[in-house]
Protein backbone atom coordinates (compact mmCIF):
# COMPACT_ATOMS: atom_id res chain seq x y z
CA UNK A 1 0.00 0.00 0.00
CA UNK A 2 1.38 3.43 -0.89
CA UNK A 3 1.98 6.14 1.70
CA UNK A 4 -0.93 7.99 0.11
CA UNK A 5 -3.31 5.09 0.53
CA UNK A 6 -2.19 4.48 4.09
CA UNK A 7 -3.21 8.04 4.88
CA UNK A 8 -6.54 7.99 3.12
CA UNK A 9 -7.69 4.58 4.32
CA UNK A 10 -5.81 4.29 7.59
CA UNK A 11 -5.40 0.60 6.81
CA UNK A 12 -2.26 -1.25 5.77
CA UNK A 13 -2.36 -4.27 3.55
CA UNK A 14 -0.43 -7.45 4.05
CA UNK A 15 2.26 -9.04 1.84
CA UNK A 16 2.08 -11.45 -1.05
CA UNK A 17 4.28 -14.48 -1.78
CA UNK A 18 4.60 -16.45 -5.00
CA UNK A 19 6.84 -19.43 -5.79
CA UNK A 20 7.35 -21.43 -8.99
CA UNK A 21 9.23 -24.65 -9.78
CA UNK A 22 9.47 -25.98 -13.34
CA UNK A 23 10.54 -29.62 -13.07
CA UNK A 24 11.66 -29.73 -16.72
CA UNK A 25 14.11 -26.85 -16.25
CA UNK A 26 12.34 -24.00 -18.06
CA UNK A 27 12.77 -20.43 -16.81
CA UNK A 28 10.14 -19.35 -14.24
CA UNK A 29 11.15 -15.69 -13.84
CA UNK A 30 8.37 -14.31 -16.04
CA UNK A 31 5.76 -16.49 -14.32
CA UNK A 32 6.82 -15.13 -10.93
CA UNK A 33 6.70 -11.60 -12.35
CA UNK A 34 3.11 -12.03 -13.53
CA UNK A 35 2.17 -13.80 -10.31
CA UNK A 36 3.40 -10.80 -8.33
CA UNK A 37 1.39 -8.49 -10.59
CA UNK A 38 -1.74 -10.37 -9.55
CA UNK A 39 -0.77 -9.94 -5.88
CA UNK A 40 0.16 -6.25 -6.16
CA UNK A 41 -2.90 -5.29 -4.06
CA UNK A 42 -1.28 -7.03 -1.06
CA UNK A 43 1.75 -4.75 -0.96
CA UNK A 44 3.08 -1.80 -2.93
CA UNK A 45 6.16 -0.65 -1.03
CA UNK A 46 8.72 -3.09 -2.41
CA UNK A 47 9.03 -6.30 -4.37
CA UNK A 48 11.61 -8.83 -5.44
CA UNK A 49 12.35 -12.10 -7.23
CA UNK A 50 15.06 -14.69 -6.49
CA UNK A 51 15.68 -17.70 -8.75
CA UNK A 52 18.06 -20.62 -9.04
CA UNK A 53 18.74 -23.37 -11.56
CA UNK A 54 18.28 -26.81 -10.05
CA UNK A 55 20.46 -28.26 -12.82
CA UNK A 56 23.32 -25.82 -12.24
CA UNK A 57 25.31 -24.19 -9.42
CA UNK A 58 23.80 -23.86 -5.95
CA UNK A 59 23.32 -20.10 -6.06
CA UNK A 60 20.49 -17.61 -6.38
CA UNK A 61 20.15 -14.59 -8.64
CA UNK A 62 17.97 -11.90 -7.07
CA UNK A 63 16.52 -8.54 -8.08
CA UNK A 64 14.53 -6.43 -5.61
CA UNK A 65 13.80 -2.82 -4.81
CA UNK A 66 11.33 -0.21 -3.61
CA UNK A 67 8.25 0.40 -5.72
CA UNK A 68 5.62 -1.48 -7.68
CA UNK A 69 6.37 -4.62 -9.67
CA UNK A 70 6.39 -2.57 -12.85
CA UNK A 71 8.77 -0.03 -11.29
CA UNK A 72 11.35 -2.56 -10.15
CA UNK A 73 11.30 -4.97 -13.12
CA UNK A 74 11.70 -4.51 -16.84
CA UNK A 75 12.67 -6.94 -19.58
CA UNK A 76 16.38 -6.40 -19.00
CA UNK A 77 16.24 -6.99 -15.25
CA UNK A 78 14.11 -10.09 -15.71
CA UNK A 79 16.62 -11.45 -18.21
CA UNK A 80 19.33 -11.16 -15.53
CA UNK A 81 17.53 -13.79 -13.47
CA UNK A 82 16.93 -17.06 -15.31
CA UNK A 83 16.23 -20.26 -13.40
CA UNK A 84 13.63 -23.00 -13.06
CA UNK A 85 13.02 -22.58 -9.31
CA UNK A 86 12.30 -19.31 -7.57
CA UNK A 87 10.06 -17.11 -5.52
CA UNK A 88 8.83 -13.55 -5.38
CA UNK A 89 7.36 -11.15 -2.85
CA UNK A 90 5.38 -7.92 -2.74
CA UNK A 91 5.68 -6.09 0.54
CA UNK A 92 3.77 -3.76 2.74
CA UNK A 93 5.84 -3.00 5.85
CA UNK A 94 4.07 -4.14 8.99
CA UNK A 95 7.33 -5.00 10.80
CA UNK A 96 10.46 -3.11 9.85
CA UNK A 97 10.61 0.10 7.86
CA UNK A 98 10.27 0.84 4.17
CA UNK A 99 13.92 0.36 3.19
CA UNK A 100 15.55 -1.34 0.22
CA UNK A 101 17.39 -3.83 2.44
CA UNK A 102 14.05 -4.92 3.91
CA UNK A 103 12.68 -5.93 0.51
CA UNK A 104 12.17 -9.66 0.04
CA UNK A 105 12.90 -12.39 -0.87
CA UNK A 106 15.84 -12.74 1.53
CA UNK A 107 18.71 -14.81 0.14
CA UNK A 108 20.97 -16.49 2.71
CA UNK A 109 24.34 -18.02 1.77
CA UNK A 110 25.70 -20.39 4.39
CA UNK A 111 27.89 -23.46 4.80
CA UNK A 112 25.28 -25.83 3.33
CA UNK A 113 24.72 -23.67 0.27
CA UNK A 114 21.94 -21.11 -0.13
CA UNK A 115 18.26 -20.59 0.47
CA UNK A 116 15.72 -17.90 -0.31
CA UNK A 117 12.69 -17.00 1.79
CA UNK A 118 9.51 -14.96 1.31
CA UNK A 119 7.19 -14.35 4.26
CA UNK A 120 3.71 -12.93 4.77
CA UNK A 121 2.85 -12.30 8.41
CA UNK A 122 4.25 -11.11 11.71
CA UNK A 123 5.97 -13.04 14.50
CA UNK A 124 4.94 -12.26 18.06
CA UNK A 125 8.18 -13.63 19.58
CA UNK A 126 10.56 -12.10 17.03
CA UNK A 127 12.32 -9.86 19.55
CA UNK A 128 13.41 -12.67 21.88
CA UNK A 129 14.38 -14.93 18.96
CA UNK A 130 16.50 -12.16 17.45
CA UNK A 131 18.18 -11.37 20.75
CA UNK A 132 19.06 -15.04 21.25
CA UNK A 133 20.66 -15.11 17.80
CA UNK A 134 22.57 -11.87 18.39
CA UNK A 135 24.01 -13.24 21.63
CA UNK A 136 25.54 -16.08 19.64
CA UNK A 137 27.09 -13.83 17.03
CA UNK A 138 24.40 -13.37 14.39
CA UNK A 139 24.65 -10.11 12.45
CA UNK A 140 21.40 -8.86 10.94
CA UNK A 141 21.20 -6.97 7.66
CA UNK A 142 17.53 -5.98 7.90
CA UNK A 143 14.97 -4.79 10.44
CA UNK A 144 12.34 -7.40 9.52
CA UNK A 145 11.29 -10.44 11.50
CA UNK A 146 11.54 -12.63 8.39
CA UNK A 147 15.33 -12.60 8.73
CA UNK A 148 14.95 -14.25 12.13
CA UNK A 149 13.16 -17.16 10.45
CA UNK A 150 15.84 -17.40 7.75
CA UNK A 151 18.62 -17.59 10.36
CA UNK A 152 16.86 -20.33 12.29
CA UNK A 153 16.28 -22.36 9.12
CA UNK A 154 19.98 -22.03 8.21
CA UNK A 155 21.06 -23.10 11.70
CA UNK A 156 18.70 -26.07 11.78
CA UNK A 157 19.94 -27.14 8.35
CA UNK A 158 23.38 -27.80 9.86
CA UNK A 159 21.88 -30.62 11.92
CA UNK A 160 19.31 -32.06 9.53
CA UNK A 161 19.46 -34.17 6.40
CA UNK A 162 16.94 -32.12 4.41
CA UNK A 163 15.92 -28.50 3.93
CA UNK A 164 12.25 -29.23 4.64
CA UNK A 165 13.16 -30.81 7.97
CA UNK A 166 15.16 -27.67 8.81
CA UNK A 167 12.15 -25.49 7.98
CA UNK A 168 9.87 -27.68 10.11
CA UNK A 169 12.21 -27.42 13.11
CA UNK A 170 12.67 -23.68 12.66
CA UNK A 171 8.97 -22.82 12.50
CA UNK A 172 8.39 -24.81 15.69
CA UNK A 173 10.31 -22.02 17.44
CA UNK A 174 8.33 -19.12 16.03
CA UNK A 175 5.00 -17.80 17.22
CA UNK A 176 2.61 -15.59 15.32
CA UNK A 177 1.34 -15.50 11.77
CA UNK A 178 3.18 -16.76 8.73
CA UNK A 179 2.76 -18.04 5.23
CA UNK A 180 6.26 -18.94 4.06
CA UNK A 181 7.75 -19.97 0.76
CA UNK A 182 11.32 -21.22 1.07
CA UNK A 183 13.48 -22.43 -1.81
CA UNK A 184 16.62 -24.47 -1.39
CA UNK A 185 18.65 -25.32 -4.51
CA UNK A 186 16.50 -28.41 -5.16
CA UNK A 187 13.16 -27.88 -3.38
CA UNK A 188 10.29 -25.43 -2.96
CA UNK A 189 8.78 -25.52 0.53
CA UNK A 190 5.58 -23.88 1.70
CA UNK A 191 4.38 -23.68 5.28
CA UNK A 192 1.41 -22.05 6.95
CA UNK A 193 1.04 -21.19 10.61
CA UNK A 194 -1.09 -23.61 12.68
CA UNK A 195 -3.92 -21.08 13.05
CA UNK A 196 -4.11 -20.45 9.30
CA UNK A 197 -3.93 -16.70 9.89
CA UNK A 198 -2.28 -16.16 6.50
CA UNK A 199 -3.42 -17.86 3.29
CA UNK A 200 -1.29 -20.05 1.00
CA UNK A 201 -2.31 -22.30 -1.88
CA UNK A 202 -0.86 -24.70 -4.45
CA UNK A 203 -1.24 -24.53 -8.24
CA UNK A 204 0.06 -26.40 -11.28
CA UNK A 205 0.58 -25.70 -15.00
CA UNK A 206 1.98 -28.59 -17.04
CA UNK A 207 5.33 -29.39 -15.34
CA UNK A 208 5.38 -26.26 -13.17
CA UNK A 209 4.17 -26.09 -9.57
CA UNK A 210 3.19 -22.85 -7.85
CA UNK A 211 2.76 -21.63 -4.29
CA UNK A 212 0.85 -18.38 -3.88
CA UNK A 213 -0.87 -16.20 -1.29
CA UNK A 214 -4.05 -16.20 -3.38
CA UNK A 215 -5.60 -18.37 -6.07
CA UNK A 216 -5.99 -15.31 -8.35
CA UNK A 217 -2.20 -15.32 -8.88
CA UNK A 218 -2.24 -18.95 -10.02
CA UNK A 219 -5.02 -18.14 -12.50
CA UNK A 220 -3.01 -15.13 -13.74
CA UNK A 221 -0.16 -17.39 -14.92
CA UNK A 222 -2.46 -19.92 -16.57
CA UNK A 223 -2.23 -22.44 -13.75
CA UNK A 224 -4.86 -24.69 -12.24
CA UNK A 225 -5.70 -24.34 -8.57
CA UNK A 226 -4.79 -27.61 -6.83
CA UNK A 227 -5.68 -26.93 -3.19
CA UNK A 228 -5.00 -24.72 -0.19
CA UNK A 229 -2.06 -25.48 2.05
CA UNK A 230 -3.81 -26.44 5.28
CA UNK A 231 -3.24 -24.50 8.50
CA UNK A 232 -0.18 -26.01 10.17
CA UNK A 233 0.84 -27.93 7.04
CA UNK A 234 4.29 -27.99 5.47
CA UNK A 235 4.44 -28.99 1.80
CA UNK A 236 7.62 -29.86 -0.08
CA UNK A 237 7.72 -29.75 -3.87
CA UNK A 238 10.65 -31.50 -5.55
CA UNK A 239 11.28 -33.45 -8.74
CA UNK A 240 9.59 -36.37 -6.96
CA UNK A 241 6.30 -34.45 -6.56
CA UNK A 242 4.55 -33.06 -3.46
CA UNK A 243 4.98 -34.37 0.07
CA UNK A 244 3.10 -33.12 3.12
CA UNK A 245 3.90 -32.87 6.82
CA UNK A 246 1.12 -31.96 9.27
CA UNK A 247 2.93 -32.18 12.62
CA UNK A 248 2.22 -28.53 13.37
CA UNK A 249 -1.54 -28.84 12.98
CA UNK A 250 -3.88 -28.02 15.86
CA UNK A 251 -7.52 -28.76 16.58
CA UNK A 252 -9.56 -27.26 13.70
CA UNK A 253 -11.78 -25.60 16.32
CA UNK A 254 -8.81 -23.40 17.28
CA UNK A 255 -7.94 -22.32 13.74
CA UNK A 256 -8.14 -18.57 13.27
CA UNK A 257 -7.96 -17.25 9.73
CA UNK A 258 -7.73 -13.47 9.41
CA UNK A 259 -11.32 -12.38 8.77
CA UNK A 260 -10.01 -9.30 6.97
CA UNK A 261 -8.86 -11.47 4.06
CA UNK A 262 -12.56 -11.91 3.29
CA UNK A 263 -13.63 -8.37 4.21
CA UNK A 264 -10.86 -6.40 2.51
CA UNK A 265 -7.42 -7.85 1.71
CA UNK A 266 -7.99 -10.61 -0.81
CA UNK A 267 -8.93 -9.99 -4.42
CA UNK A 268 -12.59 -10.66 -5.17
CA UNK A 269 -11.71 -13.39 -7.70
CA UNK A 270 -9.75 -15.40 -5.12
CA UNK A 271 -10.93 -18.41 -3.15
CA UNK A 272 -9.42 -19.02 0.30
CA UNK A 273 -9.92 -22.26 2.22
CA UNK A 274 -12.92 -23.12 0.09
CA UNK A 275 -14.65 -19.76 0.52
CA UNK A 276 -15.17 -17.53 -2.52
CA UNK A 277 -14.18 -13.97 -1.55
CA UNK A 278 -16.75 -12.35 -3.85
CA UNK A 279 -19.53 -14.48 -2.36
CA UNK A 280 -18.40 -13.71 1.22
CA UNK A 281 -18.64 -9.95 0.53
CA UNK A 282 -22.08 -10.33 -1.05
CA UNK A 283 -23.16 -12.12 2.13
CA UNK A 284 -21.64 -9.32 4.23
CA UNK A 285 -23.77 -6.77 2.38
CA UNK A 286 -26.90 -8.89 2.79
CA UNK A 287 -26.20 -9.27 6.51
CA UNK A 288 -25.85 -5.51 6.87
CA UNK A 289 -29.17 -5.06 5.09
CA UNK A 290 -30.88 -7.40 7.55
CA UNK A 291 -29.34 -5.70 10.57
CA UNK A 292 -29.60 -2.08 9.42
CA UNK A 293 -32.35 -1.52 6.83
CA UNK A 294 -33.14 2.05 5.78
CA UNK A 295 -35.35 3.80 3.26
CA UNK A 296 -33.11 5.04 0.46
CA UNK A 297 -32.95 5.60 -3.30
CA UNK A 298 -29.49 4.22 -4.14
CA UNK A 299 -26.82 1.90 -2.70
CA UNK A 300 -23.19 2.76 -3.54
CA UNK A 301 -19.84 1.33 -2.46
CA UNK A 302 -16.52 3.00 -1.75
CA UNK A 303 -14.06 1.67 -4.38
CA UNK A 304 -12.79 -0.94 -4.39
CA UNK A 305 -13.36 -2.96 -1.26
CA UNK A 306 -16.88 -1.65 -0.55
CA UNK A 307 -18.34 -2.35 -3.99
CA UNK A 308 -19.28 -6.02 -3.65
CA UNK A 309 -20.77 -5.61 -0.16
CA UNK A 310 -22.81 -2.70 -1.57
CA UNK A 311 -24.14 -5.00 -4.28
CA UNK A 312 -25.13 -7.52 -1.61
CA UNK A 313 -26.96 -4.80 0.34
CA UNK A 314 -28.76 -3.79 -2.84
CA UNK A 315 -29.78 -7.36 -3.66
CA UNK A 316 -31.18 -7.91 -0.19
CA UNK A 317 -33.19 -4.68 -0.06
CA UNK A 318 -34.19 -4.12 -3.68
CA UNK A 319 -32.72 -0.60 -3.52
CA UNK A 320 -30.94 0.07 -6.85
CA UNK A 321 -27.15 -0.31 -6.94
CA UNK A 322 -25.15 2.52 -8.51
CA UNK A 323 -21.63 3.75 -9.15
CA UNK A 324 -21.27 7.10 -7.41
CA UNK A 325 -17.49 7.54 -7.68
CA UNK A 326 -14.84 7.79 -10.34
CA UNK A 327 -11.62 6.33 -9.01
CA UNK A 328 -8.30 7.62 -10.31
CA UNK A 329 -6.28 4.47 -10.89
CA UNK A 330 -3.06 6.33 -11.64
CA UNK A 331 -2.27 7.65 -8.17
CA UNK A 332 0.90 5.68 -7.47
CA UNK A 333 3.92 5.71 -5.22
CA UNK A 334 5.15 9.04 -6.56
CA UNK A 335 2.25 10.90 -4.97
CA UNK A 336 3.55 13.05 -2.10
CA UNK A 337 2.26 11.93 1.26
CA UNK A 338 -0.16 14.65 2.40
CA UNK A 339 -0.06 16.26 5.82
CA UNK A 340 -3.01 15.92 8.18
CA UNK A 341 -4.41 19.23 6.94
CA UNK A 342 -4.30 18.01 3.32
CA UNK A 343 -6.24 14.78 3.75
CA UNK A 344 -9.44 16.15 2.25
CA UNK A 345 -7.74 17.14 -1.01
CA UNK A 346 -5.95 13.79 -1.15
CA UNK A 347 -9.29 11.95 -1.07
CA UNK A 348 -10.55 14.14 -3.92
CA UNK A 349 -7.53 13.22 -6.02
CA UNK A 350 -8.24 9.55 -5.43
CA UNK A 351 -12.05 9.66 -5.71
CA UNK A 352 -14.47 12.03 -7.36
CA UNK A 353 -18.26 11.97 -6.95
CA UNK A 354 -20.43 11.66 -10.06
CA UNK A 355 -22.95 14.39 -9.30
CA UNK A 356 -25.63 13.18 -11.72
CA UNK A 357 -25.82 9.84 -9.89
CA UNK A 358 -26.31 11.16 -6.34
CA UNK A 359 -28.09 14.52 -6.72
CA UNK A 360 -31.36 14.69 -4.74
CA UNK A 361 -31.05 11.05 -3.64
CA UNK A 362 -30.96 9.28 -0.29
CA UNK A 363 -27.75 7.27 -0.42
CA UNK A 364 -26.63 4.10 1.38
CA UNK A 365 -22.81 4.25 1.42
CA UNK A 366 -21.09 0.89 2.02
CA UNK A 367 -17.41 0.59 3.00
CA UNK A 368 -15.22 -2.09 4.56
CA UNK A 369 -14.07 -0.18 7.66
CA UNK A 370 -13.74 3.07 9.53
CA UNK A 371 -10.30 3.46 11.10
CA UNK A 372 -9.63 7.09 11.98
CA UNK A 373 -12.80 8.48 10.44
CA UNK A 374 -11.13 11.18 8.36
CA UNK A 375 -11.73 9.52 5.01
CA UNK A 376 -15.36 8.69 5.73
CA UNK A 377 -16.06 12.28 6.80
CA UNK A 378 -14.54 13.65 3.60
CA UNK A 379 -16.42 11.23 1.34
CA UNK A 380 -19.74 12.05 3.02
CA UNK A 381 -19.00 15.76 2.68
CA UNK A 382 -18.28 15.24 -1.03
CA UNK A 383 -21.56 13.33 -1.52
CA UNK A 384 -23.63 16.00 0.19
CA UNK A 385 -21.85 18.76 -1.70
CA UNK A 386 -22.84 16.92 -4.90
CA UNK A 387 -26.48 17.08 -3.83
CA UNK A 388 -27.13 13.87 -1.87
CA UNK A 389 -30.09 14.47 0.48
CA UNK A 390 -29.09 11.81 3.02
CA UNK A 391 -26.05 9.53 3.46
CA UNK A 392 -26.55 6.34 5.48
CA UNK A 393 -23.24 4.57 6.14
CA UNK A 394 -22.98 0.79 6.42
CA UNK A 395 -19.65 -0.86 7.34
CA UNK A 396 -18.94 -4.52 6.49
CA UNK A 397 -16.71 -4.99 9.56
CA UNK A 398 -17.31 -4.33 13.26
CA UNK A 399 -15.60 -1.32 14.91
CA UNK A 400 -11.82 -1.60 15.33
CA UNK A 401 -11.05 -1.64 19.05
CA UNK A 402 -7.76 -3.52 19.43
CA UNK A 403 -4.37 -3.66 17.65
CA UNK A 404 -3.37 -6.54 15.37
CA UNK A 405 -0.09 -8.35 16.07
CA UNK A 406 -0.22 -10.68 13.08
CA UNK A 407 0.69 -8.54 10.08
CA UNK A 408 -2.33 -6.31 9.54
CA UNK A 409 -1.40 -2.67 10.03
CA UNK A 410 -4.23 -1.62 12.33
CA UNK A 411 -3.10 1.60 14.07
CA UNK A 412 -2.65 1.89 17.83
CA UNK A 413 -5.69 2.25 20.07
CA UNK A 414 -5.28 6.01 20.34
CA UNK A 415 -5.74 6.35 16.57
CA UNK A 416 -8.81 4.11 16.37
CA UNK A 417 -11.89 6.31 16.36
CA UNK A 418 -14.10 3.52 17.76
CA UNK A 419 -11.78 3.00 20.73
CA UNK A 420 -12.85 6.26 22.35
CA UNK A 421 -16.22 7.06 20.72
CA UNK A 422 -19.64 5.43 20.57
CA UNK A 423 -21.26 4.57 17.26
CA UNK A 424 -23.56 7.58 17.55
CA UNK A 425 -20.61 9.87 18.28
CA UNK A 426 -18.80 8.50 15.22
CA UNK A 427 -21.93 9.01 13.10
CA UNK A 428 -22.02 12.65 14.17
CA UNK A 429 -18.27 13.16 13.65
CA UNK A 430 -18.33 11.83 10.07
CA UNK A 431 -21.59 13.61 9.18
CA UNK A 432 -23.68 10.53 8.36
CA UNK A 433 -27.46 10.41 8.75
CA UNK A 434 -27.18 6.90 10.18
CA UNK A 435 -24.36 4.41 10.80
CA UNK A 436 -24.42 0.63 11.07
CA UNK A 437 -21.47 -1.70 11.60
CA UNK A 438 -21.34 -5.42 10.95
CA UNK A 439 -22.22 -7.18 14.21
CA UNK A 440 -19.41 -9.38 15.55
CA UNK A 441 -21.63 -12.44 15.98
CA UNK A 442 -22.65 -12.22 12.32
CA UNK A 443 -19.12 -12.31 10.85
CA UNK A 444 -19.52 -16.08 10.59
CA UNK A 445 -22.09 -15.52 7.84
CA UNK A 446 -19.15 -14.64 5.57
CA UNK A 447 -17.09 -17.80 6.09
CA UNK A 448 -19.47 -20.53 7.24
CA UNK A 449 -17.81 -23.16 9.42
CA UNK A 450 -14.24 -21.83 9.09
CA UNK A 451 -12.50 -20.73 12.27
CA UNK A 452 -11.39 -17.09 12.06
CA UNK A 453 -9.60 -14.40 14.05
CA UNK A 454 -11.66 -11.35 15.04
CA UNK A 455 -9.25 -10.04 17.71
CA UNK A 456 -9.08 -6.52 16.26
CA UNK A 457 -12.81 -6.25 17.07
CA UNK A 458 -13.06 -8.32 20.25
CA UNK A 459 -9.60 -8.49 21.84
CA UNK A 460 -9.89 -12.31 21.81
CA UNK A 461 -6.49 -13.22 20.36
CA UNK A 462 -5.97 -16.84 19.27
CA UNK A 463 -2.57 -16.93 21.04
CA UNK A 464 -0.62 -15.01 23.64
CA UNK A 465 0.42 -11.60 22.30
CA UNK A 466 3.01 -9.04 23.43
CA UNK A 467 1.95 -6.34 25.84
CA UNK A 468 3.06 -3.63 23.41
CA UNK A 469 3.17 -2.85 19.70
CA UNK A 470 6.19 -4.70 18.22
CA UNK A 471 5.74 -3.72 14.58
CA UNK A 472 8.78 -1.43 14.61
CA UNK A 473 10.77 -3.08 17.38
CA UNK A 474 13.89 -3.52 15.26
CA UNK A 475 14.05 0.04 13.97
CA UNK A 476 17.30 1.87 14.73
Amino acid sequence: MTDFEKVTTGMGEECGVFGAYDLKGEDVSSSIYYGLFALQHRGQESCGIAVTNTFGERKFNAVKGLGLVNDVFDEERLSELGGNLGLGHVRYSTAGGSRTENAMPLVINYIKGALAIAHNGNLTNAIELRQDLERTGAIFQTTIDSEVIAYHIARERLNTETADEAVRRAVKKVKGAYALVVTSPRKMIGVRDPFGLKPLCIGKRDDTYFLASESCAIAAVGGEFVRDVEPGELVTISRHGITSNKELQINPENEARCIFEYIYFARTDSKIDGVNVYHSRILAGKTLAESFPVEADLVVGVPDSGLVAAKGYSEATGIPYGMAFHKNSYVGRTFIKPKQSQRESSVKIKLNVIEEVVKDKRIVLVDDSIVRGTTSANIIKMLKKAGAKEVHVRISSPPFLYPCYFGTDVPSNEQLIAHSHTTDEIREMIGADSLGYMEVDKLKNMVGDLGFCDACFTGNYPMEVPGEDISHAFEK
